[in-house]
């Protein structure tokens, strides 16, 4: 089997630097592309390259027209499909995959009538561009929530949606059509940023199959392949999807210590059509982000973390890394959770209980 001398990304942040750092073991050139930094050079493209991408959105330059437009640019038309929610959700009604109940918002929208369909609180989202909580705004009926002037036409409105938690599901489609998954991942956000995860869980195993038909449609709909990333809210013992991520994601961070093939290896198998089978599970494991927080070496004393450090300037609110730990034993996963208590700011002491609670 021949592999492309090279496979672009277009982005270099820690997505494409996991994705090039799974590439080496595999004999794939994987090169990170910045396409945030203006530049007027040409890129050495060869005929037979593969390009993907590590994000949804990016600017127009000469760098992300000569990728974005080269033929083996895998599931190129998705990526803006995917990006804008209002085709993202036009999508998921028309595949008849559950989603919360919304509708455009245009010149024409009125609050009271957006709060007589969808209830006392309504969510607005940007069609494009948020993410970790940015570009949301809430209506709320009791403080008389207005619609910002310049988000008509330009966002969704939503109906809140009273669930009980937040999974994810990471699958991937290959070339000839079959799908692969993952076990469901149990995530908690807060203030919108994923803060931590843990897979796989036993008591998630029943809503499995339901996941995986859902993204199976989304996938098989979009002729798709690589890895995507499904978030959804358990509502009962049913799921309903929040977004969609044509890409490696977040909350499949944890297949890096917890399985044989991680989310990486697996995007880069399916991207170059090599052999490609079911992720076995090797631990459990917990994944914990690493949001606007100083670099600790003391993390490095924990007998089951691996710490993934992304080699960003530290800002508040920002992802600098993440840590993830096996669960070989709930002794050992709890004395580690203890030290990262002590050593970690107020922020995450809510996150590590919340872990702590999950294995009690």
């Amino acid at each position: 089997m021949t592999l492309p001398k090279n496979l672009w990304v277009l982005g270099d942040g820690q997505l494409g630097a996991m994705l090039s750092h799974a590439g080496q073991p595999l004999g794939i050139n994987v090169r990170p592309v910045d396409i945030m930094t203006p530049s007027d050079a040409q890129l050495p493209l060869e005929a037979d390259d593969i390009i993907t991408a590590e994000r949804e959105q990016w600017p127009e330059s000469q760098l992300s027209l000569q990728l974005s437009q080269h033929p083996h640019f895998i599931n190129g038309p998705v990526f803006g499909r995917l990006a804008d929610r209002f085709s993202q959700k036009s999508l998921l009604d028309e595949l008849a995959v559950a989603t919360s109940p919304w509708q455009l918002v245009d010149d024409n929208t009125n609050t009271e009538v957006l709060h007589q369909a969808y209830g006392e609180r309504v969510l607005l989202k940007r069609r494009t561009g948020g993410y970790d909580g940015k570009g949301q705004h809430w209506l709320k009926h009791a403080e008389a929530t207005t619609i910002p002037a310049d988000w008509r036409n330009e966002a969704i409105a939503e109906q809140a949606i009273n669930f009980d938690e937040e999974v994810s599901l990471v699958g991937v489609r290959t070339q000839d059509g079959r799908c692969l998954f993952y076990p469901l991942t149990l995530n908690l956000h807060q203030d919108g940023i994923l803060m931590a995860s843990i897979a796989p869980l036993s008591r998630l195993a029943p809503l499995q199959a339901e996941a995986e038909d859902m993204l199976s449609k989304v996938m098989h709909g979009l002729e798709y392949v690589g890895v995507m990333a499904m978030e959804c809210f358990r509502v009962g013992e049913h799921l309903m999807v929040n977004e969609l991520a044509p890409r490696v994601h977040n909350s499949g961070h944890w297949t890096q210590a917890g399985c044989h093939i991680n989310q990486f290896e697996l995007h880069l198998r399916a991207l170059c059509n090599l052999p490609l089978h079911q992720p076995q599970v090797n631990f459990q494991c917990v994944m914990v982000n690493l949001i606007g927080v100083d670099k600790d070496d003391r993390w490095l004393s924990l007998p089951n973390a691996e710490l993934f450090w992304y080699n960003k300037d530290v800002r508040v609110g920002r992802k600098v890394g993440h840590l993830n730990l096996s669960v070989h034993n709930k002794a050992m996963l709890d004395d580690s959770i203890s030290h990262l208590k002590v050593w970690m700011p107020q922020q995450y002491q809510a996150p590590l209980d919340w872990i702590l609670a999950e294995f009690a």
